[in-house]
């Protein structure tokens, strides 16, 4: 008879939690753009701290690690992973820098569409800057915390690494605080920003390998 209860309150509490998440109607929408897009347009750089929840669905508990990301307008992204182990990765133009616990290397990304892409992709959402692109359909939420848009990709090629791409914003500042990539598979990645700081003044070397 606990059980029983325990698993109708579950499934209550969730149905109240999806209920918080409605869509947006086109004037929200319209207003939440604007918001977003004034944000991108105003910050140069930034430098937070994140952590990463990778699920797979073959394992109990999420993969998780941390570090800090470095962006620099109008396209220089840097990913370094701190913990548990030491790894880095820059998107320079067309470069990709790997520093992979002290053994570096160097992979050229201009001639894939598909890698130029993903290098867009992942500027823009970091950036929070991607409703123009017409490679994506875009669908907008909202909820009491957090305004929310999921991104499907038209093209089959990027669909075959990414099924969607979620963009949660602050409410109040209309910045990204996390990112969630789901996979065909439906495993997905979880990025949660924290400590974030705009426009400080980012020497171009940490963008070297």
């Amino acid at each position: 008879m606990r059980t029983n209860f325990l698993l109708l309150f579950f499934i209550l509490v969730g149905s109240t939690f999806q209920a918080q998440e409605t869509a947006m109607s086109t004037t929200e929408i319209a207003s939440f753009k604007e918001k977003v897009i004034a944000s991108a347009k105003t910050t140069t750089s930034i430098k937070t701290d994140f952590v990463q929840y990778k699920h797979l669905d073959f394992l109990a508990d999420d993969v998780k690690t941390s570090g800090k990301m470095v962006f620099k307008s109008p396209n220089l992204v840097k990913w370094e992973y701190t913990n548990p182990y030491k790894y880095s990765v820059i998107f320079k133009e067309d470069q990709l820098l790997i520093n992979d616990g002290g053994t570096k290397s160097q992979v050229d990304i201009g001639n894939s569409k598909l890698f130029k892409k993903l290098n867009q992709l992942i500027v823009n959402s970091v950036k929070g800057n991607m409703f123009n692109d017409l490679d994506f359909t875009v669908n907008f939420f909202k909820s009491s915390k957090y305004n929310k848009a999921i991104f499907i990709p038209k093209d089959k090629k990027i669909a075959g690494y990414i099924a969607s791409f979620e963009l949660f914003f602050n409410k109040d500042d209309a910045q990204v605080y996390e990112v969630k990539m789901v996979e065909p598979s439906k495993d997905f990645t979880r990025i949660v920003f924290s400590n974030r700081t705009l426009n400080g003044t980012i020497n171009d070397s940490v963008f070297s390998n």
